[in-house]
């Protein structure tokens, strides 16, 4: 995981001026490398301690490795993607182009970081059961509901019996039906969405086997699953619900679905084929 996506997911669990620390850093990385750590302190209104406290929350020993990793991973950034600063925060002052660019900036950083640290073997696990399952349930709340839609949608048209549920009542219901063979997928970007728990909690109690999609690693979300999904993202300031995290869950869904398509390879070519007749033309 980049620090930049470690700061993301991490951000939520620290102490305020902790967090005064990661939301000027996220806004603005340069800074980093611009700034002595006094003058990263000041800029962030805390302590040279609290400065070194961040970094050690954040996997780091010290602001010397900081300013080394942000400085490299920035250049790796401005060499795949364009300049470092179109994966920065949107400001009042940039042209609609300049918004559009950081956003497509960051959504392809999302997408080839969560592939890129993608563990393929629980992906594998993960598609052993779900071929192997008498029916797939699927939760989400806000844009993850979405995500849900997207991925039952998909399994529906190969003949799969996927279900996705967009009132918490019927999706704690259909966890709770102690039914042989479920896996029960649950999406939250931060892992701690209460509901989603809530049927995660529920279809592990009746026996399902568990899947977490979220981006938060040590979540309460990803405690839960048998097995968890990761994405790596950087949100935007303009955060309706989701934007970039969207993006890489989709992506994931993307991934997960093939894996499944291909064990049945002609039947869901064949599938594919009979309901895009059947629908081509209404």
């Amino acid at each position: 995981m980049s620090i930049q996506s470690t700061i993301e997911a991490t951000t939520a669990s620290l102490s305020p001026s902790l967090q005064r620390i990661a939301a000027i850093v996220r806004e603005r990385p340069q800074i980093v490398l611009e700034s002595t750590i006094n003058q990263l302190a000041e800029a962030c209104e805390t302590s040279v301690a609290s400065v070194v406290r961040f970094c050690q929350a954040i996997g780091l020993t010290g602001y010397a490795q900081l300013r080394v990793t942000l400085a490299t991973e920035l250049g790796k950034q401005a060499a795949q993607f364009g300049p470092s600063d179109q994966g920065a925060e949107i400001s009042p002052t940039d042209t609609l182009e300049q918004a559009a660019r950081k956003i497509t900036t960051l959504e392809l950083m999302a997408i080839d970081e969560t592939l890129g640290t993608l563990d393929f073997a629980v992906m594998e696990t993960i598609i052993d059961h779900v071929e192997s399952a008498s029916r797939i349930i699927l939760y989400g709340i806000g844009a993850s509901q979405f995500v849900a839609d997207d991925l039952q949608h998909k399994l529906f048209r190969i003949g799969r019996e996927a279900f996705s549920f967009r009132d918490p009542h019927e999706a704690w219901s259909a966890a709770a039906l102690p039914i042989g063979g479920v896996v029960a997928l649950g999406i939250s970007h931060s892992g701690e969405t209460h509901e989603t728990l809530k049927f995660l909690q529920i279809a592990a109690d009746n026996g399902a086997y568990t899947v977490g999609l979220t981006g938060v690693p040590g979540s309460s979300l990803a405690k839960l699953a048998d097995a968890t999904l990761l994405t790596k993202v950087r949100e935007s300031t303009f955060r309706a619900g989701a934007m970039v995290s969207r993006i890489a869950q989709l992506a994931l869904i993307d991934c997960l679905f093939t894996g499944i398509a291909q064990r049945r390879y002609r039947f869901t070519v064949d599938a594919l084929r009979r309901t895009r007749e059947v629908t081509r033309g209404t």
